[in-house]
C-alpha cells in the first residue's frame, strides 16, 4: 500500500490484502507496553491474584466478543471505522464520534508518554547515577515520537515486528526468573493485599476501559485481512496476546511487591535489557497512538495537513503528560467505559441487522439521528450508573453497550424518523 493510498474513503483493494496472523501480531503488540503492564502489576496487587485472573478472563471474553464483531464488518464491508461510523451517525454525526475517540487516543498517548519518561528517569538513575528532570524528558521524547510519526512510521513498525517477539521471550523469562527467586517467598495463590485498593468489578471495568478502542477500531485493521477466516484469526492476538501481558505482569509484580516495571526489572537485575526492549515497544506504540489520534482528529478538521495536525495533536498530548495526566488513568478508563462501548453496539447492530451486511455509499445521511439520540441517551445513563446514581446490571460498560443497542433497535423499528423530518 502506498503512502497516498490509505483507503481513507474507499474500500480497500484486493492487492493490498494480507493474512489475519499478520494483524494478530500487531494486536498482541499492543499489549507489550507500560500503560497494560502497569495495569496488570497495579490490578494484581489491587485484589490478590484470584481475582486478578477473573477480571483479565472477564474482559478478555468482552473485549474477544466485541472484536469479533466488529472484525467481520471491517472485512466484510472493506471500509475504514470512520467510513462505517459514518452509516449511522452521519456524515456530520461521525465527526462528533470520532472527536471522542480522538481524545481518547490522546488521553492514551499522555500517559504512555508519560510513563515511558518515568522509565527512562529511573534507568537513567540506575545505570548512569543520574536524575533528569521528568519534564525535559517528556518534551525530548514527544519530540522523537513526533518525528517518528510524521516520517518513520513505516520503518518503526518494522522494528516491531522485530523487537515484539523478543520482548515476549523476556517478559517469560522475568517471569521464570522472579519464581526462582528464593527471596520471594510469598505464596502467589494465596496472597491478599493487606487493603483492597479496587473491587473485581473495579478491576474488571479498568481493563475493559483500557482496550475498549480496540473492537472500536477493528474494522481499520480487518479491512486488509484475505477472508472472515482470516480476520477470526487476528482476534487472537487479543484472545491470547492481552492475558498472558496482563499474567506475566501479576506474577512479577506480586514476586517483588513493586507496580513500576523498572522496579520490578531492578529486582531481577534486568534493568538495562528491560528499558532497552520497553522503550521500543512502547515508542512503537506511542507512535501509532498519535498516528490514530491525528487520522481521527483529521476527519473533523480536514483543512489541515498532517504535519500541522500532527504537531497540534502531540502538543496538547504532551501538555497533557507534563500535568501528570497518567494519575487520572483508572478514572479516564472507565470514562471510556462509559462513551465507546456504545459506539461499538450501534454499528454492530446497523450493520447486521438494519444494513443486512451490504454498505451503500451512495446513502450516507449528512446526520443519523437515531444513532446520535442512540448513543448520547445511553452515554447519559451509563455515566449515572457509573455514579451509582441508580444501577441496572451494576457494570456500567455493560449497560452503555445494551442501552445503545436496544434504543438503536426501537429508533429503527418505531416510524420516530417522520417526526424528525415533519
Amino acid at each position: 500500500m502506498t503512502e497516498n493510498n490509505q483507503y481513507t474513503t474507499t474500500k480497500v483493494a484486493a492487492k493490498d490484502f494480507t493474512s489475519g496472523w499478520m494483524i494478530a501480531f500487531i494486536l498482541a503488540g499492543i499489549g507489550f507496553s507500560l500503560p497494560i503492564l502497569y495495569l496488570g502489576s497495579e490490578i494484581a496487587l489491587g485484589v490478590g491474584l484470584k481475582d486478578a485472573l477473573i477480571a483479565y478472563g472477564i474482559s478478555t471474553l468482552i473485549l474477544s466478543i466485541l472484536c469479533i464483531g466488529t472484525t467481520l464488518i471491517g472485512n466484510r464491508s472493506r471500509l475504514s471505522t470512520y467510513m462505517i461510523l459514518r452509516f449511522p451517525f452521519g456524515e456530520q454525526g461521525a465527526k462528533i464520534i470520532n472527536s471522542i475517540i480522538g481524545l481518547s487516543l490522546l488521553g492514551w498517548f499522555s500517559v504512555a508518554l508519560e510513563l515511558l519518561a518515568q522509565a527512562i528517569q529511573e534507568t537513567a538513575i540506575e545505570v548512569i547515577g543520574i536524575t533528569f528532570p521528568i519534564w525535559s524528558i517528556v518534551l525530548i521524547t514527544s519530540i522523537f515520537i513526533t518525528v517518528t510519526t510524521i516520517y518513520g512510521i513505516r520503518s518503526i513498525e518494522k522494528l516491531a515486528n522485530i523487537a515484539v517477539p523478543i520482548l515476549s521471550v523476556f517478559l517469560f523469562y522475568a517471569t521464570y526468573k522472579a519464581l526462582g527467586q528464593t527471596t520471594f517467598t510469598i505464596n502467589l495463590w494465596d496472597y491478599q493485599p493487606t487493603e483492597r485498593t479496587m473491587s473485581l468489578f473495579d478491576a474488571t471495568s479498568v481493563l475493559v476501559g483500557s482496550s475498549i478502542l480496540v473492537p472500536v477500531l477493528m474494522a481499520d485493521f480487518s479491512r486488509f485481512i484475505y477472508n472472515d477466516k482470516q480476520s477470526l484469526i487476528a482476534v487472537l492476538g487479543i484472545v491470547i496476546g492481552t492475558p498472558v501481558v496482563l499474567v506475566i505482569s501479576a506474577i512479577t509484580a506480586l514476586k517483588t511487591g513493586e507496580v513500576d516495571i523498572i522496579q520490578i526489572m531492578k529486582s531481577l537485575d534486568l534493568v538495562l535489557p528491560a528499558f532497552i526492549l520497553l522503550f521500543v515497544s512502547t515508542w512503537v506504540t506511542n507512535a501509532t497512538n498519535l498516528y490514530s489520534a491525528v487520522l481521527t482528529f483529521s476527519t473533523i478538521q480536514t483543512s489541515w495537513h498532517f504535519r500541522t495536525m500532527c504537531l497540534v495533536t502531540s502538543i496538547l498530548g504532551t501538555i497533557l503528560a507534563l500535568f501528570q495526566f497518567s494519575e487520572h488513568l483508572f478514572a479516564f478508563l472507565d470514562v471510556l467505559g462509559v462513551f465507546a462501548p456504545s459506539i461499538s453496539s450501534i454499528y454492530l447492530l446497523d450493520f447486521f441487522w438494519l444494513k443486512r451486511q451490504q454498505y451503500d455509499l451512495a446513502k450516507i445521511p449528512s446526520w443519523g439521528i437515531n444513532g446520535l439520540i442512540s448513543w448520547g441517551l445511553s452515554s447519559i445513563i451509563a455515566l449515572l450508573t457509573y455514579f451509582e446514581v441508580f444501577q441496572i446490571t451494576h457494570a456500567h460498560f455493560i449497560d452503555s453497550f445494551l442501552l445503545a443497542g436496544i434504543l438503536y433497535f426501537l429508533l429503527e423499528l418505531l416510524p420516530f424518523e417522520k417526526i424528525y423530518k415533519a
